[in-house]
């Protein structure tokens, strides 16, 4: 619900308020972004009163807006010291202490600036006042990028109805006729509001030397800013830094992608918030490429968070009547700590961001061919480990790198769209065909946006490649990036992937992007506008995957970046899931997993068990915990399935057969943090949870364990139980001898054999508690294993050693 009256602005959703009143000097005074300032009653008259109802008048709620509106605006009869007054006119108005809804530069405002350009005369002097404000029950998403979208149906308004809204307020500067228009969407039922900004020169050429999406002015210090940080492999990992002077700032600068080294999602809360308590601000950025968000606070008890395309390598020139915009800026509040924020962001990003025919949809299991094979396969080595894959229940066989030109390293032939006929005579179409008959769907591997040198596209359009003319260039896994700024260049991708992509029954696609970005140049743009080239690398790539996506809705989309190294919005709003980390050490990936989380739903991420030793550290996870962890995402598997033994065949059967039947749970349910790096999904209906529980460092006589929940229905009665797996009885080592009548050798024929007929299995959970005890209190847990103590009835103890980890079903009764 968006509503104005005599310049003040409410942007309602169910449970947030959003608040800024135009001042005498035209200047936007940001009054309040939080918890929601009216009352339920209130907010059904505010409703009526707004413009997406039948137009009738509530004076009540005109007076109680301007009544609030006049609480929260900041008194100030006089400009402080050494402070900058704005005009004569206005000498109490000093915009360096006046929270703000956008900021310039050149008239007081000291402070991180939302826009700075260049004018033809060479100041960077700016002063935007408020000129014109519109109200649309459309959301009109941005024309050249990205953006959210509202696909419900609009009714007439109810009682209790509220709808998607947009508010254009349209700024000019006074003295060079630039306008700048502010555009606010808002999304009630997921207490969502988005912001991105279009600048349109007027009388004069410009340079836009920085432009932002987002700015909200905190009339308060002291906040704590939360970003994920981490590298290639090792993506997400939490960082708090208390704001109390000065500046916090997480940033991807450079590398030309949103960045496994610092993810545009980042989190704003008081110092005593918690996951399930406090106040929590969540933001994060429709974009793909470097991204910039700040978090700084002055003298004068306030903070200003801005968030936008990071300045550092960005610049923009618009001729007179042109128009920049920048990515769409999302924003969510929540009084109920970091659990309560994340939910708002995993509603909006399932219904407003990630769309078509899999939005909703269940993914299928996978089998990737990457870590069974790596570039060493053939068409006969792929079809059996996709019967091996058909056999345990696995729905979709993915051949990953190596199946074109003459690839059979990393050093060739990317860009050279053609099949290996060496090691698929039948091709793509064969293969596939073969593939489906094993009642597999079939998905295959793409790096689009990158070429070799040793390749027939380099040889025949070295120009498409980007590097400094004249100069040595500086490669990334032996590869270079194609110029996407050139619409020759995205022709040249979206042809060719139309031929790969209609080449046979491919139901998934892989897109890789595995190096970031160097040597940053186009021969396509001048000397005086090669800082444009990152954005406009994005506008092309965003072409390519609009019309790629649009020409082929029926596949399954999923972004990969070397990992996660550009995990955002913007490619959600083209592939319904991303690869979440190279890393699949379940150990590691729990933590990853588990940062992504508080920005992104466990159906966007894409997460696979793999073989162990790990391929990416050599560490050794038992594969129920490797399962564990990934069935909270797009689940799959990466590791041969022809080389491992019978029992661990069986496993994985096991395992595939639980993740149907509880998939759509692990995938779109409600995701909650828990304690000790807990977590828990509920579904929509509040029946049904899958909670997982890791034990990082097992530890003697530490037997009782507690699992308390978030999430379920307090009025509900709930029946707790774990999955029960087989425990290798070489677990137990020569331990074992204690409860043998014979010396068992380790490793040893009997010992083998015993193993092979012998199971243990893990303990036994029957539990029925109401709701309100699992969530406010939580249920104590059957002991584990204790030393020389432990009983070899499974229904009392099992084993649980470092690494180790558990799934607990909790369902009403």
């Amino acid at each position: 619900m968006i509503i104005e009256r005599n310049g003040c602005f409410l942007l309602q959703t169910l449970h947030t308020s959003y608040l800024f009143n135009i001042l005498k000097s035209g200047h936007p005074e940001h009054l309040h972004y939080g918890a929601s300032v009216i009352s339920e009653t209130q907010y059904e008259e505010f409703l009526k009163a707004s413009s997406f109802g039948d137009g009738s008048e509530s004076e009540a709620a005109s007076i109680c807006l301007n009544n609030i509106c006049y609480s929260l605006s900041e008194k100030h009869p006089a400009a402080g010291g050494n402070m900058i007054s704005y005009s004569d006119d206005f000498p109490g108005i000093a915009l360096e202490d006046l929270p703000l809804e956008i900021s310039s530069f050149g008239k007081g405002d000291i402070r991180d600036p939302f826009i700075l350009v260049t004018h033809e005369n060479g100041s960077k002097t700016s002063d935007f006042t408020f000129e014109k404000a519109s109200i649309t029950n459309d959301i009109q998403a941005p024309s050249s990028l990205p953006g959210s979208y509202d696909d419900s149906v609009k009714t007439s308004v109810g009682s209790s109805e509220d709808y998607a809204q947009q508010l254009v307020v349209t700024y000019k500067d006074k003295e060079y006729g630039t306008c700048l228009e502010v555009i606010y969407s808002v999304y009630p039922e997921c207490d969502v509001i988005t912001r991105r900004a279009v600048i349109i020169s007027a009388n004069e050429k410009i340079h836009i030397d920085r432009i932002m999406s987002n700015q909200i002015d905190f009339h308060e210090n002291g906040l704590v800013f939360t970003s994920f940080h981490g590298r290639w492999a090792d993506e997400m990992h939490r960082t708090d830094s208390v704001c109390d002077g000065g500046r916090c700032v997480s940033e991807e600068m450079a590398a030309g992608e949103s960045g496994s080294r610092s993810n545009p999602f980042v989190m704003i809360s008081h110092k005593d918030t918690t996951e399930d308590s406090g106040y929590c601000y969540g933001f994060n950025l429709i974009y793909s490429g470097n991204h910039y968000e700040a978090l700084s606070s002055n003298g004068y008890d306030k903070s200003r968070f801005i968030s936008g395309i990071s300045p550092a390598t960005f610049g923009w020139t618009l001729d007179k009547g042109e128009r920049f915009e920048t990515p769409e800026s999302i924003m969510t509040f929540d009084m109920n700590g970091a659990n309560g924020m994340s939910r708002h962001m995993h509603d909006f990003v399932r219904k407003h961001i990630v769309r078509g025919k899999w939005r909703d949809k269940n993914r299928p299991i996978l089998i990737n061919s990457w870590e069974a094979s790596y570039f060493r396969f053939t068409e006969s080595s792929l079809l059996k480990l996709a019967k091996e894959a058909a056999g345990l229940g696995i729905e979709l066989f993915v051949m990953d790198d190596g199946w074109f030109g003459k690839r059979d390293d990393d050093k060739s032939s990317l860009g050279d769209w053609y099949e290996n006929k060496d090691k698929l005579p039948g091709g793509i179409s064969g293969l596939s065909k073969k593939i489906n008959d094993l009642g597999l769907m079939f998905g295959i591997w793409v790096e689009p946006e990158m070429v070799n040198e040793d390749s027939d596209l380099y040889r025949a359009h070295p120009d498409w490649a980007v590097q400094v003319p004249g100069h040595a260039h500086s490669k990334g896994r032996n590869q270079m990036n194609l110029d996407l700024t050139r619409t020759d260049v995205q022709d040249y991708v979206i042809e060719s992937m139309k031929k790969v992509f209609g080449s046979g029954d491919i139901s998934y696609v892989k897109w890789d992007m595995n190096r970031i970005f160097s040597d940053c140049y186009s021969k396509e743009l001048p000397a005086d506008r090669q800082d444009e080239f990152m954005h406009r690398y994005y506008m092309g790539l965003y072409r390519i995957m609009k019309e790629l996506t649009d020409s082929f809705p029926d596949i399954l989309f999923e972004g990969c970046s070397a990992g996660g190294n550009r995990f955002d919005l913007g490619i959600l709003c083209y592939f319904p899931q991303i690869w979440g980390s190279d890393d699949t050490d379940a150990i590691c990936r729990a933590d990853i997993q588990r940062g992504y989380s508080y920005g992104y739903p466990q159906s966007t991420v894409g997460a696979h068990v793999s073989a162990t030793p790990n391929h990416q550290t050599l560490n050794t996870v038992p594969l129920e915990t490797r399962f564990d962890v990934a069935s909270f995402g797009c689940f799959g598997y990466e590791l041969n399935l022809c080389d491992i033994t019978a029992s661990d065949k069986k496993e994985i059967k096991d395992q595939i057969d639980f993740y149907k039947k509880y998939r759509h749970t692990l995938q779109f349910g409600h995701y909650y943090r828990l304690d000790d790096g807990r977590c828990i999904t509920v579904s929509d209906d509040g029946k049904k949870a899958i909670a997982f529980m890791l034990q990082r460092e097992s530890r003697p006589n530490r037997d009782v364990v507690t699992l308390r929940t978030c999430g379920l229905d307090d009025s509900k009665t709930y029946h707790i139980t774990n999955r029960y797996v087989d425990i290798d009885l070489k677990t137990m080592g020569s331990l074992i001898n204690m409860f043998t009548p014979i010396h068992i050798k380790q490793d040893g024929i009997i010992h083998n054999i015993a193993n092979s007929v012998v199971k243990v299995q893990n303990e036994r959970e029957d539990m029925t508690a109401p709701g309100a005890l699992l969530n406010r209190v939580g249920v104590r847990l059957r002991p584990k294993f204790g030393s020389t103590g432990f009983d070899q009835d499974g229904d009392k103890t099992g084993i649980l050693r470092t690494g180790d980890s558990r799934l607990y079903i909790i369902e009403s009764v």
